[in-house]
């Protein structure tokens, strides 16, 4: 491997990012050429800044950005995606729990042929309701990268750099790595390596968070919630002839069934209300996410950065 930029999000990190760069320090020069370390602090109020500042002074490899404000993790990542300099990427946390001397399975992996490499934890190390979350934003992506590919996505990822010009012109708020990467390939795949406990700090994703970032991906990034209104709405219609083809068989020819006043007439309401009301509500968010791409809203802009050619808003 001749060239790896190794991109981090960094939020409320400054007990363990400092420990990733020196771990980065000694692994990078076996494995690469030229390397970059591209830090990009996602304001996470400590003082994460200030010691990506230290690295990069320290280590001439390391770049620092610094985003304006709190955009999310994978905006954050998108913006280190583009301004990576060689040509292999490798993604990763800033939590410890992805070994530096993983990174060479993933390289070792791409140099098979494949486009994109994820490192999947042999073992997850999160609470039951996260996994739940995780596996649910898995599942949305089933349909571009395959299924098992899917279930095996990680933030732990190594792929080349080429891939990201089908999204280099890509805006919005609502980013997802993984899928913008389905937009360049389908050459995806997954390989199981260690996943360390956390040892510094907590994690900051909830499980409302993940719920949230599932929903966002199923609405932001494909059709099939208005494919499941419009076979919701066929399931209640046919649902409804069927009621009414039995109460008027019933009444017609005197089969003994007294069709229920009050009660029968509110439930059967409120069953085609629900529905109704649920259809309206998918065809809203898809509606807030024109509005949205409207507003040409951008993905992340830059507040500052250790090198003078930060990149500019994206």
């Amino acid at each position: 491997m001749s060239s790896v930029s190794i991109v981090i999000p960094v939020f409320r990190s400054e007990k363990s990012i400092g420990l990733l760069v020196e771990r980065l320090a000694q692994e990078l020069p076996t494995l690469a050429e030229s390397f970059e370390v591209i830090l990009v602090e996602d304001q996470g109020g400590d003082g994460s800044w200030s010691v990506i500042q230290a690295m990069a002074a320290k280590h001439a490899f390391v770049r620092g950005y610094r985003l304006m404000r709190n955009y999310g993790q994978h905006n954050a990542v998108l913006c280190g995606i583009r301004a990576a300099r060689n040509a292999t990427i490798v993604t990763m946390d800033d939590d410890l729990q992805h070994p530096v001397q993983n990174i060479k399975d993933l390289l070792d992996k791409l140099d098979e042929g494949h486009d994109v490499v994820y490192g999947t934890p042999d073992v997850e190390r999160h609470s039951a309701l996260r996994n739940i979350a995780s596996l649910t934003t898995k599942l949305v992506l089933q349909g571009a990268m395959g299924a098992q590919t899917a279930r095996k996505v990680s933030a732990f990822r190594a792929f080349r750099r080429d891939l990201r010009e089908s999204f280099a012109h890509f805006r919005g708020p609502l980013v997802n790595i993984d899928v913008l990467l389905t937009w360049s390939t389908t050459s995806f795949v997954a390989i199981s390596v260690p996943h360390a406990p956390r040892t510094i700090g907590k994690s900051n994703y909830t499980f409302g968070k993940l719920v949230n970032h599932a929903f966002n991906m199923i609405t932001g990034f494909t059709t099939l919630p208005l494919r499941f209104a419009s076979m919701l709405g066929l399931i209640m219609t046919a649902f409804g002839f069927l009621t009414l083809m039995y109460i008027v068989l019933s009444q017609v020819f005197a089969f003994g069934f007294e069709v229920p006043g009050f009660t029968f007439t509110v439930s059967l309401i409120s069953i085609f209300a629900g529905a109704q009301m649920f259809a309206l509500g998918i065809i809203g968010e898809y509606v807030a996410r024109i509005h949205l791409h409207t507003m040409d809203r951008p993905a992340y802009l830059i507040k500052e950065g250790t090198d003078e050619k930060a990149a500019k808003p994206a």
